[in-house]
């Protein structure tokens, strides 16, 4: 159904996003990835798509990738004024440096 919809407005950054979810959910991790990454090249500054790719790549034991994804996120978060963003990611971080 995500994929149908993005048929008509391929740049649809929620339907973008909530597909590349689904594949997280169907343990399609390389796809899910692409599907990330096609989010933010349509907006870089969506910020939840950083701490999913975090996620990701920590499931896929990339740690430092991970971090770099983190900390990007968490520029973004404060850039953007979002304190719950920069708690969770700020706590992701601190798990993986631990």
């Amino acid at each position: 159904m995500l994929q149908n919809m993005l048929v008509n407005e391929p740049n649809d950054v929620f339907t973008n996003y909530a597909l590349a979810l689904e594949y997280v959910s169907e343990a399609d991790y390389k796809k899910a990835e692409d599907q990330f990454l096609k989010v933010l090249e349509i907006d870089r500054k969506y910020l939840p798509c950083y701490y999913q790719l975090g996620q990701l790549k920590e499931k896929t034991n990339e740690t430092n990738i991970a971090l770099e994804f983190y900390k990007k996120g968490l520029d973004l978060a404060k850039e953007q004024g979002n304190n719950k963003a920069i708690n969770e990611i700020n706590e992701a971080i601190w798990m993986l440096e631990d």
